[in-house]
């Protein structure tokens, strides 16, 4: 963010989360201790694992987070609908001097996850915490979205390269490089987005554009003038005019570069049936003594697509996944929200806080919360979300936060251990930013620890994570608290009627 952005990020946030700063200065409780953690309640793309991303963007974020004077001087100049300044200046010059001393942690990049575990975790300062919640929002929301899609697309793949083409249709420039980022971590193995490759460290790969063939008197030409150009990185675009046609010129082009010394990397499909477009050309290739030449396809392909190829028997070696991927087409947005958990009293002690939702699923869960993973014989078999102030025992009972009637006793005789990693303590990193393929090594590794059946596409088995028992009750009898503060006395029509009592 810093490379690309070179400014302060202090207004990158809703305006409320402002305002309110400005309620608690004036209250005199901006500097209170307070507990705020950043969740998701259900996976995307109706599947069976998320992969939490964002993370190290997040706390690059934090690290550099600071109003500019500019941004001190813009704020001054708001008015409300009365004419009047909205701000003191004595906030402003708070504002001003803020740092984040704030104490941050997170689940690396690349972890597997589940709906209701806390992706971050911060302690500090109300103020801070409540001023970052946006931007740690917009950062963990996309990234996790999209590391999700690509895994999904990688595992359709079964094990054939993935390339990820989408800079063209992402969503503004930060978009695609956010995206591109996203899906490496999520196991693609290169981009055509340039400035991504550079920025991040990622393999940049591409062909040519059928403006490309168009430029020339026939495609035969353009092809052996493309050879001429990369002879030895050569993959042709063979379906401007006539896909099978264009295989049969790729294989004249392909004897010409061998005798010349090189050899064809690949073609390329962009539309038209996959399937049978890429076993014919197949046999085009083979017959030609070209076995080693890939097929590459490309055209709107997303995981379920993939999926249905490989059952069709399509002959496709490597996949380009563009539009669907990096606008998470068919659904856009996560949905991760940032709650306060705790809050602490005048004397210091922490005082648990409950939002209270009409749909259970969407109260908030108090604590200081942290994610314990229980692993045996190789296989992850249920994550406890508990209360670092309440930790329990090793063996211990979880209970579904969509269904409390659900629950699951977790072995004291398996291995665990935490998901939440310090990255931040008193605004300073104490991790240091790991490369990339760490993380998308993490993520592979993650994979193979959980059941086919999380992993399917269709009817996806659900993992068991939940509330710690005691967590569970703490947080159910809060809801209870809040709820009978605010009983409404029975409607005087429904006095006397069966059943009131």
């Amino acid at each position: 963010m810093n490379q690309v952005y070179k400014i302060g990020f202090g207004l990158l946030t809703d305006f409320y989360e402002i305002t309110m700063a400005y309620g608690y200065w004036k209250a005199g409780i901006a500097e209170r201790r307070a507990a705020f953690h950043l969740i998701f309640r259900q996976n995307p793309f109706g599947g069976g694992f998320t992969v939490a991303c964002g993370t190290q963007p997040a706390a690059e974020f934090l690290e550099s987070y600071r109003f500019e004077q500019e941004d001190i001087e813009w704020l001054g100049r708001l008015t409300g609908r009365d004419g009047q300044p909205i701000f003191e200046p004595d906030f402003l010059a708070y504002l001003a001097s803020l740092k984040f001393t704030a104490d941050v942690d997170a689940i690396p990049e690349g972890t597997v996850v589940f709906p209701h575990e806390p992706l971050v975790r911060v302690i500090g300062p109300l103020v801070q915490c409540q001023l970052v919640e946006s931007a740690l929002l917009n950062i963990v929301n996309f990234q996790t979205l999209i590391a999700t899609k690509a895994a999904r697309v990688v595992l359709a793949a079964r094990g054939k390269p993935v390339l990820e083409f989408g800079l063209r249709r992402a969503q503004g420039i930060d978009g695609a490089i956010s995206a591109t980022r996203a899906a490496y971590i999520g196991g693609c193995v290169g981009t055509s987005n340039t400035l991504a490759g550079k920025l991040l460290g990622i393999p940049v790969r591409g062909t040519h554009a059928h403006s490309w063939v168009m430029c020339f008197d026939s495609e035969l030409e353009a092809f052996r003038a493309f050879a001429r150009t990369i002879p030895g990185n050569c993959i042709l675009l063979v379906d401007t005019y006539h896909t099978l046609q264009g295989v049969r010129h790729a294989v004249q082009v392909a004897q010409e570069l061998a005798a010349m010394g090189h050899q064809l990397v690949g073609i390329r499909l962009d539309s038209g049936d996959l399937a049978y477009l890429s076993q014919e050309a197949r046999k085009i290739l083979d017959k030609a003594g070209l076995h080693h030449v890939l097929i590459a396809a490309s055209n709107d392909l997303d995981e379920r697509i993939i999926a249905s190829l490989n059952e069709q028997g399509a002959k496709i070696d490597v996949w380009g996944v563009g539009t669907k991927l990096v606008t998470a087409y068919d659904e856009p947005a996560l949905g991760g929200v940032y709650k306060l958990t705790a809050l602490e009293d005048h004397k210091g002690k922490w005082v648990d806080k409950v939002k209270v939702s009409e749909q259970a699923v969407k109260s908030s869960t108090p604590g200081i919360l942290q994610v314990r993973r229980y692993v045996k014989n190789g296989e992850a078999i249920g994550d406890a979300i508990f209360d670092e102030l309440h930790p329990p025992a090793r063996e211990c009972v979880i209970v579904d936060p969509a269904d409390p009637t659900r629950r699951k006793r977790l072995p004291g005789d398996a291995d665990c251990y935490h998901l939440l990693q310090p990255i931040l303590r008193n605004g300073q990193r104490v991790r240091p930013t790991e490369p990339l393929d760490q993380a998308r090594e993490r993520l592979q590794q993650q994979l193979t620890l959980f059941h086919p059946g999380i992993k399917r596409f269709v009817n996806p088995h659900t993992y068991p994570a939940g509330l710690e028992l005691s967590l569970h009750e703490r947080k159910f009898q809060a809801i209870l608290r809040q709820r009978s503060e605010f009983l409404e006395p029975a409607s005087p029509s429904l006095e006397g009627s069966p059943g009131t009592d």
